[in-house]
């Protein structure tokens, strides 16, 4: 079983505690309808166990499979900078088939980011180097599609249907914490 090579930091966005009995490490791509699909059985895991769970998301655009996949996550980074990680993460997911820099720029607005500073982040890529040591950390950790889910630092390799994130993560948490 595969496990996460690159600890959580002070520099992931985690939702949730981090010191949380249990973290599920997410690699995902904006643009992946499976990414989208666990999307919604993330937000329940993360109903059923409330504050016991910090869940990470990590970059790891598909780029020949999805071509506006790293611009949205640049979207997210830049959003991220302002404060806003988890809000854009959401509105992303919820409009996958809308990924266009102005539907972008739509978002930062309804999100009451600093456009002007949101549009230059986006223009300047000053995130494309976090993207990608997230995806080269996904690699080391055995990634090779998305999504794809670490509880509690091991590679979940199930269904990524709520119930099995569940028993993932809290089947092992004696052996792991």
């Amino acid at each position: 079983m595969s496990r996460l090579r690159r600890a959580v930091g002070a520099d992931d966005h985690v939702q949730g505690p981090r010191d949380a009995p249990v973290i599920l490490v997410e690699y995902g791509d904006y643009q992946c309808p499976y990414c989208g699909q666990a999307y919604g059985e993330v937000k329940r895991l993360q109903q059923t166990l409330g504050d016991r769970l910090g869940l990470v998301f990590r970059n790891f655009p598909l780029t020949q499979a999805h071509p506006l996949a790293l611009q949205a996550a640049e979207a997210a980074e830049a959003a991220g900078a302002q404060g806003r990680f988890w809000e854009m993460h959401d509105l992303l997911f919820e409009n996958q088939d809308a990924l266009e820099r102005p539907v972008l720029l739509s978002h930062a607005e309804g999100l009451e980011l600093d456009v002007d500073r949101f549009r230059e982040d986006l223009e300047s890529h000053r995130f494309e180097e976090r993207i990608r040591r997230d995806f080269m950390d996904g690699v080391r950790s055995g990634v090779n599609g998305t999504p794809t889910f670490f509880a509690n630092g091991h590679r979940h390799d199930g269904s990524f249907r709520a119930g099995d994130l569940l028993e993932a993560l809290t089947g092992g948490l004696g052996a792991s914490r």
